[in-house]
């Protein structure tokens, strides 16, 4: 094993923890959420456990930090193609919508595990540091969806809500387990392969034209 030289500084602590998180996603990608330990990712890293809690005290601390950083991009991306005002059709924004969703299908892979198994191991204060920040997203969020989709800012969230868990429910389909395919192929069954960013496309469609619809911006 390397020698492990402790970070000191803010930016080599960044550092540590950006190499940390690359090692947890390699993993995630290749093995079960379950099959991922600290050993796992700090015997990838050639380091020893015991320097790895110097950084973080469970790998759910770790898969929260990449669940925010995959959150981020996709609220980002949100607020650069609907710009206040821009009123596209429901159609062009369920087009517009529907392929940033599948742009950023890791965000809602990490959003299957997010509530029942990372949220329920973290402290408070790495939760506390999550939530503020995606209310503060969803803030500028409300705004400019609102004006750009012609939809009540008190339904902005609601709406964001049943796209991003019909995304999840999406991303996470049985059909992705090994084990369901071979149990429908012995039983003769049609595998019917999904298309995520053609069904999220009329989902968000039908969500966006029931929302105009039901709740108009107030003029």
């Amino acid at each position: 094993m390397a020698e492990f030289i402790r970070a000191r500084s803010e930016e080599q602590k960044a550092h540590r923890m950006a190499q940390i998180k690359a090692a947890a996603e390699r993993q995630f990608a290749e093995r079960p959420y379950h099959e991922i330990s600290l050993t796992t990712i700090a015997d990838e890293l050639g380091w020893s456990r015991a320097n790895l809690y110097k950084y973080v005290a469970t790998k759910e601390e770790i898969f929260l930090s990449l669940a925010m950083d995959k959150r981020d991009a996709y609220h980002q991306a949100l607020l650069r193609a609907f710009p206040a005002n821009s009123k596209p059709s429901a159609k062009e924004a369920a087009c517009t919508w529907a392929a940033i969703a599948a742009q950023n299908q890791q965000h809602f892979t990490y959003g299957g595990i997010l509530l029942m198994i990372i949220e329920t191991n973290v402290t408070v204060e790495k939760l506390m540091v999550f939530k503020e920040s995606y209310y503060e997203q969803l803030e500028a969020l409300t705004a400019q969806l609102s004006s750009a989709l012609n939809i009540d800012p008190e339904r902005i969230s609601p709406l964001t809500l049943a796209i991003y868990h019909q995304a999840i429910g999406l991303t996470g389909t049985c059909l992705r387990n090994p084990l369901v395919r071979e149990a429908l192929t012995r039983l003769g069954r049609e595998i019917q392969e999904v298309d995520f960013r053609g069904a999220m496309q009329d989902f968000i469609e039908l969500c966006i034209e029931g929302f105009q619809h039901k709740y108009p911006l107030a003029r």
